[in-house]
């Protein structure tokens, strides 16, 4: 074999390697990487960057509301309605997800892998900031654009009658019945942002998929169920010590316990061996 053949058949194989690299899915190791430097990324933003992203992202979950609701109002009384209405609640998350916009509930994941990496009290205060700061623009957000619903005109009487009606399922359930509801739906959130790093160009319509399911399967989460819960406050239909006993508390109790519990810590367990690798040779090194 000629040197030329050689560098053919080396050039060949490098280009299969790739092309098999390309193929295979990543590994939950390195799923577990991208996510962990986009929230150490995410724990460095300075507070106002934070909290304008937030706002915007709780203006924008209005669209859960509006959409579901204008498509409610204009189909026929039928079981499918429903879940065509419900779909329309992803609305509001595939423009905050794609957008980058700071959800509270993509939050219980992604700071919290820099977190179980470097357990100091310097991160956890991090991360708390960060999930304050969040947490505060995103429920202001939401009640200006509930308030803006329920004292305007710019919808029809009939689409804002299936508002209230939406809005109604959000705080209707005990206390402990919204906090199960609020677990699933946190879980789904946080397996969605575990997931959107290997989708490519399907992350749209995981994003739809997932939180689709929330609205179909009636599930509690704390930013798009607050548009809709200030909607009633803003009506006269619910007072805010509903919004904080019926809804906010068992909410954001269940969405954080689906996020941090069931998706960032037991994720991490099964990549904790090659994360104690990492950094010992890191040390070593």
């Amino acid at each position: 074999m000629t040197l030329d053949d050689a560098n053919t058949t080396a050039e060949k194989k490098k280009e299969h390697e790739e092309s098999v690299a390309e193929v295979i899915r990543p590994d939950a190791f390195v799923l577990h990487e991208v996510i962990r430097k986009e929230g150490d990324e995410e724990l460095r933003r300075k507070a106002g960057a934070l909290f304008l992203s937030a706002l915007a992202a709780g203006l924008t979950m209005g669209f859960s509301l509006i959409v579901p609701g204008v498509l409610k109002a204009h189909l026929p009384e039928a079981p499918w309605s429903e879940l065509i209405s419900g779909m329309g609640y992803a609305t509001g998350f595939l423009i905050v997800v794609l957008g980058r916009q700071q959800l509270f509930t993509e939050n219980t994941l992604t700071p919290i892998l820099p977190l179980l990496h470097d357990r100091t009290v310097a991160t956890l205060w991090r991360v708390a900031r960060l999930w304050g700061i969040v947490l505060v623009g995103n429920i202001i957000a939401t009640a200006l654009v509930a308030a803006v619903l329920a004292h305007s005109d710019a919808f029809e009487p009939e689409v804002r009658k299936a508002f209230a009606e939406i809005s109604h399922h959000a705080s209707a359930a005990p206390f402990w019945t919204t906090t199960i509801k609020a677990v699933f739906a946190g879980w789904l959130i946080a397996l969605m942002v575990w997931m959107l790093p290997a989708t490519g160009s399907a992350a749209p319509f995981i994003v739809v998929l997932m939180t689709g399911l929330v609205a179909v399967c009636g599930l509690a989460h704390i930013v798009a169920g607050s548009v809709d819960t200030f909607y009633l406050v803003f009506t006269g239909e619910a007072s805010m010590s509903d919004y904080l006993w019926h809804f906010f508390v068992p909410t954001l109790i269940g969405n954080v316990f689906g996020g941090t519990a069931l998706v960032a810590v037991l994720n991490y367990g099964q990549v904790a061996p090659q994360v104690e690798e990492e950094k010992a040779g890191g040390r070593a090194g």
